[in-house]
């Protein structure tokens, strides 16, 4: 089945759409039928074939090519999105609901309003339906979004000195956890490990698979190796550098720098074999 992505607004998640009878490709403005209405959106890439046996659900065709009317139409309903979002600001701080208003959308036909916003807890937005509805005389969807979307409306600079990543190129949130932050052995300071929408930073998981692949045969932290000096504990393990600095299990007790390469692995820490403290900050002042 030929089929080409749709996007519909910048960055915004690519949908599957079959192209039935025309001939798009890369950038050419068509229109499609949603769950949300008739929309107008943008194709990205070029056509591609897709086995139906991939598909979970049915996939749509393309209804057509978008004319100069569906863009006049687009364009107006651009222009009214700023005092739409005015108003619902307006109507949301009478009603005193603790809300971040963040952006709003008509579907192409104006059949359906939807607007956007962040909160912490739940919110009862039904006065504020009304008020909306009666106000602009269509279907009003408030659609209640994470933190990480409405750091993506505001954008900003990242602690790299760069525009945020969810503003120039991440058109998905991947799941970031602690777990990846561990494994590449960053600082668990929330305040160094966290982006402007306070959650996870996303570059976290851009390197997560290469230092996966690194640490397979590494030793960890307390384990036991063998080099040429006899067994040795690991106090810190550099991955990219394939170095290690340990602390001999002689009488000497004194630390060494070795790569990785040049010891096997003895044994593995055992529960509450951790290096101590003052072992990690005796190697790191010499």
């Amino acid at each position: 089945m030929n089929v080409i992505r749709v996007q519909f607004k910048p960055l915004g998640k690519k949908y599957f759409f079959g192209v039935g009878k025309y001939q798009v490709k890369d950038k050419t403005a068509v229109i499609v039928n949603t769950i949300r209405g008739t929309e107008l959106g943008f194709c990205v890439g070029e056509i591609f074939d897709l086995d139906e046996k991939e598909l979970t659900s049915e996939l749509k065709d393309i209804v057509r090519i978008a004319s100069k009317d569906d863009f006049r139409q687009y364009n107006h309903n651009k222009s009214l999105e700023p005092r739409v979002l005015e108003k619902t600001k307006e109507f949301a701080k009478k009603s005193n609901l603790e809300m971040k208003v963040l952006e709003c959308e008509y579907t192409l036909d104006c059949s359906k309003l939807i607007i956007y916003f962040e909160a912490e807890g739940r919110i009862d937005f039904r006065e504020l339906v009304k008020n909306l509805a009666d106000e602009y005389h269509t279907r009003i969807e408030l659609r209640q979004v994470g933190s990480r979307d409405g750091a993506k409306v505001f954008g900003g600079v990242g602690p790299c000195g760069l525009v945020v990543c969810c503003q120039t190129f991440i058109t998905e949130f991947e799941n970031v956890t602690v777990k990846m932050a561990k494994n590449q052995n960053l600082s668990l300071n929330p305040v160094k490990i966290s982006g402007n929408c306070g959650k996870l930073l996303c570059c976290i998981s851009y390197e997560n698979d290469i230092y996966t692949e690194l640490r397979r045969g590494a030793p960890d932290v307390g384990d036991i190796v063998m080099t040429e000096k006899g067994e040795a504990k690991v106090l810190s393990c550099d991955i990219l550098n394939r170095n290690i600095k340990v602390k001999y299990l002689d009488e000497d007790g004194s630390f060494g720098y070795l790569k990785l390469d040049d010891v096997s692995l003895v044994r593995k820490k055992i529960s509450g074999n951790q290096p101590k403290k003052e072992e990690i900050d005796d190697a790191f002042s010499m």
